[in-house]
């Protein structure tokens, strides 16, 4: 799709209504889809934001920003994600945290951006965060700037998360879980699956 296209649906994705749950939880591990709102209030999570990031690319395709965060003894060390992080006390709103991580993460700086939207909070129950997804763009492709948290960036093709094809399963081991099958996207022959994947199929599907 070419970023003059995607900005002529910015009304859409401002006042479509979004899949929800229904969206998310098509993309979602089994283990995710035994979290209900009760169970979720219950663990008492962790406020954080993330920001989905759309731009042209120098051939004036429109991508978005994927980042693989670096390698440390945690529980999502290098995975694929967003930018953003939990909300500090400085934060106004949740907004705020997700273009304040997205500065501190990859330096893109937030009078670049332009937030059309939040989304379907997820769930991440391996470090009990509760995360908020912004859909946002920048009409320049960023010259991105990574700190010690982010290993790498990349741009994905919008295209290719609107393709099918690219979604499939893989069976992983991770820090809290073995031998599971889980739904992915297959971008830039990276595998992206958990939150990442359950916001990008929310946003897959209001952009559809």
């Amino acid at each position: 799709m070419k970023f003059t296209a995607f900005l002529n649906t910015i009304n859409h994705i401002q006042s479509a209504k979004i899949g929800g749950l229904e969206s998310q939880f098509r993309l979602a591990p089994k283990m995710r889809l035994n979290y209900n709102a009760e169970k979720i209030a219950a663990s008492n999570p962790k406020r954080a934001a993330v920001l989905a990031l759309f731009y042209p690319n120098k051939n004036g395709e429109t991508c978005f920003l994927l980042t693989e965060r670096a390698s440390y003894k945690g529980t999502h060390s290098a995975q694929i994600s967003f930018p953003g992080g939990k909300i500090e006390k400085s934060d106004k709103n949740l907004k705020e945290t997700a273009l304040r991580e997205t500065f501190e993460e990859v330096g893109v700086l937030k009078e670049r951006i332009t937030v059309l939207r939040e989304i379907t909070d997820v769930y991440i129950p391996p470090s009990n965060f509760l995360a908020t997804p912004f859909i946002a763009y920048t009409e320049e492709k960023p010259v991105f700037n990574t700190n010690h948290e982010v290993e790498q960036t990349f741009d994905v093709l919008l295209k290719d998360l609107l393709d099918d094809a690219n979604i499939t399963s893989i069976n992983i081991t991770t820090s809290y879980a073995k031998n599971i099958d889980v739904p992915c996207f297959k971008l830039n022959n990276y595998i992206v699956w958990g939150a990442t994947a359950m916001i990008l199929n929310e946003i897959k599907e209001l952009l559809k």
